[in-house]
């Protein structure tokens, strides 16, 4: 492997119903700034059926030129068809960085594409730099349970993979005045290659779970909830505002809220808007996913508790007394 050889930065641009998910657009963003430090291109790669809105997509928030692999094959994920895809795709263009989103598929596709190719992968990363003496892009991911953040180079081989947490970046605003070159590869996977297929589709979370980390307004609840039944009161406001309902892992292992809602190390990465913490005393662990929203409300009745270091605004109260009060203030607004 002659790593002079492989130049570029591609971000891989997951879709769903042909649409863009929103984790590839807010790695755009990031990618250029990786690009731009070791004067490479940005590229996206999208795999997938009927994505000329992804294709799209890809252009305006910023990415020079767009690799496109289309077929049957390809109309929904599956782990054999989008690694032959990737892993060819990769033979040809020899890129030097590929950026992965953390979701589901992205977790599973990086480790795939990496050991065949015979590289490293960093997994689920919360911060992206260069390294200035080498130009090896510096992986940030917590490590030891969270208690520490660790920086992995991948030094000897290419390319340098990683997965990166959606949420983490936010999407910058997009141009839709842009242009870039399309690049289409006939990339053909036999069906005897491809040993999944999805057979159907089962909705077993609410709405609001499933949009957490695209929410612009997240209303959680922690130990200080006491028990399921009040996390009702959060419902209400969230709805009210348009929003959607969090948790932190103290919250979810009393099984009060599903894993999906986690918010933290090891749930959601978020950055919102607006984030109200309820009852949440703010462990490191819960910090690390969603001390990136723009505007941090924090209610607890501890005004020792960590949340307050990071929050912009702090009620130091009883929730069930504070949240009534808010409901009701929005609701006259509402109606005025």
């Amino acid at each position: 492997m002659n790593i002079a050889d492989y130049k570029n930065v591609w971000v891989y641009i997951e879709t769903a119903h042909g649409e863009a998910k929103n984790v590839g657009l807010e790695l755009l963003g990031q990618g250029r700034i990786l690009a731009e430090a070791n004067h490479e291109k940005l590229v996206g790669v999208v795999i997938g059926k009927d994505v000329d809105a992804t294709v799209k997509a890809a252009v305006s928030y910023g990415a020079d030129e767009v690799i496109l692999v289309e077929g049957e094959e390809y109309k929904d994920y599956n782990t054999d068809g989008y690694a032959n895809a990737m892993v060819k795709l990769v033979e040809k263009y020899k890129p030097s960085v590929i950026l992965i989103g953390a979701s589901n598929n992205g977790r599973d596709l990086g480790p795939r594409i990496s050991a065949r190719l015979t590289t490293g992968l960093t997994a689920d990363c919360t911060g992206l730099g260069i390294n200035e003496e080498t130009g090896d892009v510096a992986w940030t991911r917590p490590a030891f349970g969270g208690n520490l953040m660790a920086t992995i180079l991948c030094s000897h081989t290419r390319p340098q993979i990683g997965t990166v947490r959606p949420g983490v970046f936010k999407k910058v605003q997009p141009d839709n005045t842009r242009s870039a070159p399309i690049i289409k590869e006939e990339i053909r996977t036999p069906a005897e290659m491809i040993r999944t297929k999805v057979v159907g589709l089962i909705k077993s979370m609410s709405e609001s779970a499933v949009k957490l980390e695209e929410a612009e307004i997240i209303v959680s609840g922690g130990r200080g909830m006491g028990k399921p039944e009040n996390f009702a009161l959060l419902k209400e406001l969230a709805d009210l505002l348009g929003g959607a309902v969090g948790a932190s892992r103290a919250a979810v292992d009393a099984g009060w809220m599903p894993p999906l809602q986690q918010v933290g190390q090891t749930g959601k990465t978020v950055s919102p808007k607006i984030y109200f913490a309820c009852g949440i005393s703010g462990a490191i662990q819960h910090l690390a996913g969603m001390s990136s929203s723009d505007v941090i409300v924090a209610i607890n009745k501890d005004p020792e508790a960590p949340i307050f270091d990071v929050a912009d605004y702090g009620v130091v109260a009883d929730l069930f007394e504070v949240i009534p009060v808010l409901i009701d203030e929005i609701k006259k607004i509402k109606a005025s």
